[in-house]
């Protein structure tokens, strides 16, 4: 028999989510007409709130929850050992949380989150809905959203720790129009689709002030297990852009060796820089080039930033939104005058 969650009585009474959530909470600010429907559609479907509401007692748990992509575990260990170092300086107890299309769905971790009356969660970029952030804030619930810059509703209980990849892009893509290239590709990664869009959002910036449209913009379907077997086929019948961005290793080296068994060769033919940096692009030939994110300091700051919202730091109040700095490291795949 399927399990009732909150997800289906929002669906059932034509609601969202965070107002099944008021209605559950008992709050005022729901309209009669409304409350009437959602309680009908609890009733209709056999749904038990108390299990929730008697997670919700005051006292606290010393448990902060951390919810990521089972995908993005490899490319995020150096922001997971910040979290946990610092969660253990200041004694907390970490509840972790995957998602996996399919398997473990996000429904599931928002129900698990509130019953273990968690007293903070660590979102890794949009793991979350702006209607399923707004239900664990009806809950009181305190947030960080760590990696790329959160674009949703803000509020007290919401922090944000990020890099402003929209701004690399922007700057970047500038440059390289200045120096007279234009012809530039953005490799998609569907595992990040937060960073895409911003990293999408300031190369089309950097083109619209140059008067020029960007069109370079790269998808692929499911139809290709890997982002090499995709251009693979990719280069038979197009020449590679004259400089290539990627978000992680594997495109960016996908990229290259597809491009080289084409004929064409970087930095001559094509020029490549992956975002995230990684061992992996220091060891290939030629070496790609990258950005330094300080990704173990991105966790430890955003540990510090919820325990400071734990206990209510006054201090905080203003600094819920912190931008961490990265610097580009050139190597083989650009040429000498891009990154100096």
């Amino acid at each position: 028999m399927k399990r009732i969650t909150i997800y289906d009585v929002a669906k059932e009474a034509d609601v969202s989510l965070a107002t099944v959530s008021r209605v559950i909470n008992d709050s005022n600010v729901v309209r009669e007409d409304t409350r009437n429907r959602v309680q009908e559609a609890i009733e209709k479907l056999g749904y038990k709130p108390n299990a929730i509401a008697q997670g919700l007692a005051l006292s606290k748990t010393t448990t902060i929850s951390i919810v990521m992509s089972e995908k993005l575990l490899a490319y995020n260990t150096k922001i997971l050992n910040g979290l946990m170092d610092v969660a253990k300086i200041y004694n907390y107890n970490i509840m972790f949380h995957t998602t996996s299309k399919g398997i473990s769905k996000m429904q599931d971790v928002i129900e698990s989150i509130i019953k273990s009356r968690v007293d903070g969660v660590i979102l890794f970029n949009d793991n979350f809905t702006e209607d399923e952030m707004e239900v664990l804030h009806e809950y009181q619930i305190p947030m960080v959203v760590v990696g790329a810059r959160f674009e949703g509703k803000k509020d007290e209980n919401v922090g944000n720790v990020y890099v402003d990849f929209e701004r690399l892009a922007y700057d970047l893509v500038r440059d390289l129009i200045e120096q007279g290239v234009d012809d530039i590709t953005l490799m998609e990664d569907r595992l990040n689709l937060s960073m895409m869009k911003q990293l999408k959002k300031g190369i089309e910036k950097a083109f619209e002030d140059a008067g020029k449209n960007f069109e370079g913009y790269i998808s692929y379907g499911d139809g290709y297990k890997s982002s090499y077997a995709f251009f693979k086929d990719y280069f038979k019948d197009h020449k590679p852009a004259k400089f290539n961005m990627a978000f992680r290793d594997s495109q960016a080296i996908a990229v290259m060796n597809a491009a080289a068994e084409a004929g064409f060769h970087s930095p001559e033919d094509l020029q490549i820089v992956s975002v995230l940096d990684s061992k992996y692009l220091n060891m290939v030939r030629p070496r790609i080039s990258s950005y330094n994110i300080p990704e173990y300091d991105m966790g430890a700051i955003s540990m510090r930033l919820l325990t400071k919202m734990l206990v209510s730091d006054r201090d905080q109040d203003e600094n819920r939104n912190i931008e961490i700095s990265y610097t580009p490291i050139p190597r083989d795949t650009t040429k000498e005058e891009l990154f100096y």
